[in-house]
């Protein structure tokens, strides 16, 4: 039997939660209004881009989740080997795999994009927005991300969830991240979602921003999920109840 959480994880937890619902709903208010000035594209297909996310990960949690567990993403893997839920050598076969997922993903873009000048268009590679700047650029990537692992690991890591839900929870956060932080970033959350399209791109002759895959687009989604995940921890941690004397379960070994 688990105790019943601390004040302060309470606290944290309803803290949590209001600036989440804060951040992606009243926040998106300002973001839509800046989306219909010179951006290239407005809040319509700004939805149309997120919901493709979405669907994208219901699609992969649901197919391969029961398989590897659908990290899909280096941010994720290195939050949980961070927090001792994977080893290092499984982290870095996964991750490898991820890259090697990316490039294959941006290859069939430019296969179905032949004739209509990919070079132009590009593989899907995003940019910081200029009005923002790098400093901006990470902080909208540190704290998107942070939010989608600290809810990865609230709806999947965490056997406590429901069962059943986590590709529905976690494609609906991916979608209110991008609203709030595509118009900043292109919302990548993602390393391995940037780096295959970008130097992919790079190949063909499409832009590319070398100059902010480090510091945004790797540097912000690791550190964004290192702080979701320890937030998680520490707001998620129950301890076994016990009665002095008595032998503590061995599921409390593996929670602790």
């Amino acid at each position: 039997m688990s105790s019943s959480p601390t004040l302060a994880q309470k606290l944290s937890a309803e803290a949590i939660g209001t600036a989440i619902l804060v951040f992606i709903g009243a926040g998106s208010v300002p973001l839509t209004l800046l989306l219909t000035g010179s951006n290239p594209f407005g809040s319509a297909e700004l939805s149309t881009i997120s919901f493709a996310f979405a669907f994208a990960i219901f699609a992969a949690v649901y197919s391969v989740g029961h398989i590897s567990g659908c990290h899909i993403n280096p941010a994720v893997t290195v939050a949980l080997l961070a927090t001792r839920k994977i080893d290092g050598r499984t982290a870095g076969a996964y991750i490898v795999a991820q890259l090697a997922g990316a490039f294959i993903g941006a290859a069939l873009t430019l296969i179905i994009l032949t004739g209509n000048d990919p070079a132009k268009l590009g593989l899907g590679a995003v940019s910081v927005n200029a009005n923002a700047g790098i400093a901006v650029g990470v902080a909208a990537e540190v704290i998107g991300t942070a939010i989608l692992v600290f809810t990865v690991f609230g709806a999947a890591v965490d056997g406590r969830a429901p069962g059943g839900f986590a590709g529905l929870i976690i494609g609906f956060i991916v979608y209110g991240i991008i609203i709030l932080v595509g118009p900043i970033t292109g919302a990548a959350l993602n390393p391995a979602r940037q780096i295959g399209p970008e130097v992919l791109g790079a190949l063909i002759g499409a832009k590319t921003h070398f100059d902010q895959l480090l510091p945004v687009y790797i540097v912000g989604p690791i550190v964004g999920g290192l702080v979701g995940a320890f937030t998680y921890e520490f707001v998620g941690h129950h301890r076994a109840a016990t009665v002095p004397g008595a032998a503590v379960p061995e599921a409390a070994h593996a929670d602790a």
